[in-house]
């Protein structure tokens, strides 16, 4: 069980902080505040919706390591419905490491199709969004900083990891 004050992932939603826990009817309930919207969610401790821990600084700081050595790979289909399934299941994991590999697969793609002078279909940038919003909420808590400082601070950081194995 999570106690108060602790910074958990609900669901789809995203970070939260445990409140309080309170008892309705003989259930536990969290009270969960949304980091980034104005909102409390109150939800049985143990019901349907997954709720998680938010990641450490240091498994943090690992994954966005990793990005270099990462190929991400745009999901080139012409079917909506395997595109949206395909990245609804990476979302639903609610997992770092897989909102980082959606992520880097449509950045890809965006890239790709600039050079077309086409842009992302409503599926592709509805998921990017999503996505990113999971992913740069619950890193930028995981490493103590603003939400708007997330994506400079993983340019930094891959710039600096760059540089290091370059003087290998």
């Amino acid at each position: 069980m999570f106690q108060p004050n602790e910074y958990v992932v609900y669901g789809r939603l995203g970070v939260c902080r445990v409140e309080e826990i309170e008892q309705v009817d003989g259930r536990d309930y969290y009270c969960l505040r949304m980091l980034y919207q104005n909102c409390v969610i109150k939800t049985p401790v143990n019901g349907k919706i997954p709720v998680r821990r938010v990641i450490s600084r240091e498994q943090a700081d690992a994954l966005i390591d990793q990005i270099p050595s990462m190929r991400a790979e745009p999901i080139n289909t012409s079917n909506t419905r395997e595109l949206s399934d395909s990245y609804r299941s990476a979302v639903l994991t609610q997992e770092c490491q897989d909102l980082l590999e959606l992520v880097m697969s449509i950045y890809a793609k965006k890239r790709s199709i600039q050079n077309a002078k086409k842009k992302l279909n409503s599926t592709d940038e509805s998921y990017f969004k999503e996505g990113e919003k999971l992913l740069y909420g619950e890193l930028a808590v995981a490493l103590g900083i603003p939400y708007g400082e997330v994506q400079s601070y993983i340019r930094n950081r891959v710039k600096s990891v760059q540089k290091e194995k370059e003087q290998e």
